[in-house]
């Protein structure tokens, strides 16, 4: 038979009331009583009824996500990190995909708001009218992109780039193609600013190859246009993008890096293992998303204090992919 509430409070030798709001207003139990109520309902394997919290609390016990495409790695390498930093606050998460439509996010957002405590929006495609009129009274947190007014964890994408032009400057280029995502992207937009002003202060020219799809496919079509520019080095939108350059090159019989050196943006575990492995720039996932969950936890949990952006350093990761200009 499973443990019921009479039965930990038995055993941690407090009422059966203090048992419940141990677990519903833990913030009303001293902590050395609620230790005690922890260890005594592991012991007997018992698990509060979450439904019938939420009657009380007012609480789902949930935090939703929604990310733009859960096919590209990115948004797929967060997710075991925040599955498990939520976990860990006793949080279970809600996940869905907008498909990289603006128009659906807000969407969304609406039938998840009742569903979740909070909500974290990965990168949203959404312009900033949409994200101003989401529901107020939802806690939400947004990652890779600034919003005023609401907490957001950032990438140092603008130092990124910088590291990027050093690094091919360094090694001879001195004409750099760029291959831009989707319109939409702030944080490509971010990446973009960061690549010009790099560029202004080097010795080298930047020819901007237009917006393409932040797929594989998407790097594939952007191959010729970067073969016909002229430059002897590609900076690619992100590392999807990347690879689909690196697999056309290999169809149109270009020597990667010995022809034209090729760089991404993120380092998915899959750049390291291409044919040639990728030079990119390296996002601290599990630090962002460490960051992404415990500044929501503190909006549910109340916390007023003026959000203030969050913003994590990136690195370049410099691999087979990148080497000398040809002469």
């Amino acid at each position: 038979m499973a443990a019921t509430i009479r039965d930990v409070a038995s055993a941690a030798g407090v009422s059966a009331s203090t048992v419940s709001r141990a677990f519903t207003a833990p913030d009303l139990v001293g902590e050395e009583t609620r230790g005690r109520v922890r260890d005594a309902a592991q012991r007997l394997g018992y698990l509060p009824n979450r439904q019938a919290s939420g009657l009380i609390t007012g609480r789902t016990g949930n935090i939703g996500l929604v990310v733009p495409d859960l096919a590209n790695p990115f948004y797929t390498e967060i997710l075991k990190p925040l599955q498990s930093r939520a976990r860990g606050a006793d949080y279970e998460l809600v996940l869905t995909d907008s498909e990289e439509d603006p128009e659906l996010e807000p969407v969304l957002v609406r039938r998840l708001a009742g569903q979740v405590d909070g909500l974290i929006l990965c990168s949203p495609r959404m312009s900033d009218e949409q994200l101003a009129d989401l529901p107020a009274g939802l806690p939400i947190v947004t990652m890779y992109r600034e919003v005023p007014g609401r907490p957001c964890v950032l990438v140092d994408y603008a130092d990124g780039m910088e590291q990027v032009v050093r690094h091919l400057v360094a090694l001879g280029h001195r004409r750099i193609a760029y291959v831009a995502g989707p319109r939409g992207s702030r944080a490509g937009a971010l990446r973009r600013e960061g690549l010009q002003a790099a560029i202004g202060r080097s010795d080298a020219e930047l020819v901007e190859i237009g917006h393409h799809p932040p797929h594989f496919d998407g790097g594939g079509a952007a191959a010729d246009p970067v073969l016909a520019s002229g430059a002897t080095a590609v900076i690619a939108f992100n590392d999807l993008v990347a690879l689909g350059l690196l697999a056309m090159f290999t169809q149109r019989g270009v020597r990667v890096p010995a022809e034209l050196s090729v760089v991404g943006c993120d380092d998915v575990a899959i750049t390291a293992m291409a044919g040639v492995p990728l030079t990119t720039v390296s996002v601290p996932f599990a630090r962002a998303v460490r960051n992404a969950v415990d500044l929501l936890l503190a909006t549910i949990a109340g916390n007023d204090a003026a959000p203030r952006p969050t913003r994590l350093p990136t690195h370049l990761v410099a691999r087979g992919s990148t080497g000398p200009a040809p002469r």
